[in-house]
């Protein structure tokens, strides 16, 4: 996504522990997980470098849907959010030498009623284990299960690239 700004960037991969405490508020979670990234980056940063950390979350109700462990969870996550209004927030994490700065978006999503058929069609079309609540907004259960959206499409896709443009923009690195 990042390059649909025009930034240059070098993608990496940074394994981090993602637990989080329950006593964490829900709204907090991506934003601390994305700051707890940061800090597992194995080598200094460079002068003039900055590091962009996210992580995702969907939440339905009081409950944190993470990404599936397998078709059943998968299953029956997309099934609780079948015919319900959810919250996916993203939390984004900027690091350079001179400092950290973090914030976070909301988007609240309306999934339509879908039948058994619809979740097992996709479930064995796409590839919903890498994503948090077991769906992608740019596949197609995007297409078909989304009634309406309030807030911003790419923060249900994993970053808010207009909030992260703005950030950039003011950032000092």
């Amino acid at each position: 996504m990042l390059k649909g700004l025009d930034i240059e960037f070098e993608a990496i991969s940074i394994n981090a522990d993602e637990t989080f405490s329950n006593t964490l508020k829900l709204e907090e979670v991506p934003e601390f997980l994305a700051r707890k990234k940061s800090k597992s980056f194995q080598r200094d940063l460079l002068e003039k470098e900055l590091l962009i950390t996210a992580d995702t979350v969907v939440i339905l109700g009081e409950q944190i849907l993470n990404k599936p462990r397998d078709k059943a969870e998968a299953k029956s996550m997309l099934s609780s959010l079948s015919g319900n209004t959810h919250r996916v927030i993203t939390g984004v994490c900027l690091t350079s030498l001179k400092g950290q700065h973090s914030f976070r978006d909301e988007t609240k999503v309306s999934f339509s009623q879908l039948n058994e058929a619809e979740i097992d069609y996709y479930l064995n079309h796409y590839k919903p284990y890498d994503k948090a609540g077991s769906y992608g907004i740019q596949e197609w259960i995007g297409y078909v299960a989304i009634d309406s959206m309030n807030g911003c499409f790419y923060n249900v896709m994993g970053l808010p690239l207009p909030k992260l443009y703005q950030a950039l923009k003011t950032i000092k690195i």
